[in-house]
């Protein structure tokens, strides 16, 4: 059983940086990753990295964001940095115990946070 509490969202204009941070509590994680939603829409898969150090991004934020975890202590980030304002969504923080395997679907990831509000402005 894995607790997750993201933190860090907020209102930046475009070409503005944030970073994004997960609090994970209970039993280790294999992969963990980040995945976001806007209003209207399916909720899409943005990162996620394995304990090995594999990192996966979809194409629209390769080069501008960056997943890193710190295991001792339990902390998942995701540093975002030439926000665009289609970046605008919930981001969710998750993690499973099976391996990472890329691309991954929502489905496959059983425990998730409440989400942390991210609005880029042009």
């Amino acid at each position: 059983q894995v607790q997750l509490v993201e933190s860090g969202g907020g209102a930046v204009q475009a070409g503005g940086s944030l970073r994004l941070s997960c609090a994970a509590s209970g039993y280790a994680a294999n992969c963990m990753g980040w995945f976001r939603q806007a209003p209207g829409k399916e909720r899409e898969f943005v990162s996620e990295i394995d304990n090995a150090g594999s990192t996966y991004y979809t194409s629209s934020v390769k080069g501008r964001f960056a997943i890193s975890r710190d295991n001792t202590k339990n902390t998942l980030y995701l540093q975002m940095n030439s926000l665009k304002p289609e970046d605008t969504a919930m981001y969710y923080c998750t993690a499973r115990y099976a391996y990472c395997n890329f691309p991954t679907s929502v489905t496959a990831f059983p425990f998730w946070g409440q989400g942390t509000q991210v609005t880029v402005s042009s």
